[in-house]
């Protein structure tokens, strides 16, 4: 599949009209129910590709975020080959009590990989948990920028970001 398709499929699976509260807290009448597209082997196969070409060189982990981050990280894990832990929204109560699950980040370079990014409220939030850990963040890499200031609000918190798709471009398809 080539970008467009790609775009034209995660576009037709995932995009709802209507009125949504995002995580953010922001009302919006476009809504990407990432869940569609991740949940279609084929079409995250060509999502995790184009990812793939986002992930700086030197990345030793990617970090899927709950709970939309942990298939797509998992699936480009698959891909490149690249380890992934997988990050909580708050540590669990029970068991070994982690907030990062799998191998230990100390001094690992890591890649943070989202779904959908709109204010970035979450990936700031766990980046924090993550350095706190001893992690070396390199960037951010989305599959959607609703560009809605969460690169902005990113960058003003230190981290950078790449996206695979924006939703202007995926509005346009």
């Amino acid at each position: 599949m080539t970008r467009a398709d790609i775009a034209k499929k995660v576009f037709d699976v995932s995009h709802l009209t209507g009125e949504f509260t995002l995580r953010s807290g922001i009302t919006s009448t476009q809504y990407f129910d990432k869940y569609q597209f991740e949940s279609d082997p084929l079409l995250l196969a060509g999502v995790v590709d184009m990812m793939a070409d986002l992930l700086p060189d030197e990345t030793e982990f990617l970090a899927g975020l709950e709970m939309g981050g942990i298939a797509i990280a998992t699936a480009l894990s698959l891909r490149t080959g690249i380890p992934a832990v997988f990050v909580r929204k708050e540590a669990k109560k029970y068991g070994t009590c982690k907030l990062a699950e799998g191998p230990d980040v100390a001094g690992k370079k890591i890649v943070i990989i989202e779904d959908v990014i709109t204010s970035g409220g979450q990936v700031i939030l766990s980046a924090a948990d993550l350095k706190s850990f001893g992690a070396d963040i390199l960037t951010t890499v989305c599959v959607i920028d609703r560009e809605q200031g969460g690169k902005q609000k990113m960058e003003a918190a230190g981290l950078s970001m790449k996206s695979v798709f924006t939703m202007t471009e995926l509005l346009a398809v």
